[in-house]
């Protein structure tokens, strides 16, 4: 069996496991972004009565968002690890998720149904192959569903902005998150979900003001950005 996972990243991320849930701690850029993400999600389809699958969910950040919407909630990593830190969090919270561990391409060894929307945040830079995790998410939706990435752009401007600047000068993000080489351009993003038979429903920036501290979506895509595909 083989798995589209860089044993480097798994043990990079468990290494934040200690504060997944620490809102000042080194997760805080994603508790920060987290209520952008949902409000992108919802703009882009309704949730209530879904079936949702968050692919790569971490200690479940996101999931437990989404699972208050009225819907049914699966949220998988490789990282046992990480999913172990987000069923306790959310049997903490009287949350209704089934957490499973594994990665998108070996999900249907643990469910036959397929999914009505699929989210797959900040992963596709942390796989070997961003392809593979793509075609793995189109072979699990439901037809007429949704599948929403977000991810960061490959240019100079992200480089400056998404690595030296987040991560070595105001401190956003752990030394070393991100592999600026890995990260996605938009036209390469839109490519691979062609060729996995989705279409581009739309593209949304999101960026951070380091004055007000607050992040906020834009039209511009130079660094991060969210996007939105349907089946063709």
């Amino acid at each position: 069996m083989t798995h589209n996972i860089s044993s480097s990243e798994i043990e990079k991320f468990n290494d934040f496991a200690t504060d997944w849930w620490d809102e000042n701690g080194r997760m805080k850029s994603l508790h920060d972004i987290n209520p952008l993400r949902l409000e992108y999600i919802m703009q882009q389809t309704d949730l209530k009565g879904k079936r949702v699958l968050d692919v790569g969910c971490g200690g479940g950040i996101l999931t437990e968002r989404i699972a208050r919407q009225a819907c049914v909630t699966i949220g998988i990593d490789a990282s046992p690890q990480m999913t172990a830190i987000a069923r306790t969090h959310a049997k903490q919270s009287c949350l209704d998720i089934r957490y499973i561990d594994t990665d998108i391409e070996h999900v249907t060894g643990f469910t036959q149904t397929g999914f009505d929307v699929i989210l797959c945040m900040e992963l596709l830079e942390h796989v070997p192959s961003y392809e593979s995790v793509i075609a793995a998410c189109k072979n699990v939706l439901n037809p007429g569903g949704v599948i929403i990435f977000a991810t960061i752009n490959r240019n100079l401007v992200s480089f400056l902005l998404a690595v030296v600047c987040a991560e070595y000068v105001l401190g956003l993000l752990p030394k070393g998150t991100h592999d600026w080489s890995s990260l996605i351009k938009p036209s390469e993003l839109n490519r691979a979900c062609f060729e996995a038979g989705l279409k581009q429903m739309d593209i949304t920036g999101f960026s951070y003001n380091p004055i007000t501290r607050r992040y906020y979506l834009c039209k511009n895509c130079l660094v991060n950005y969210l996007a939105s595909f349907t089946s063709v």
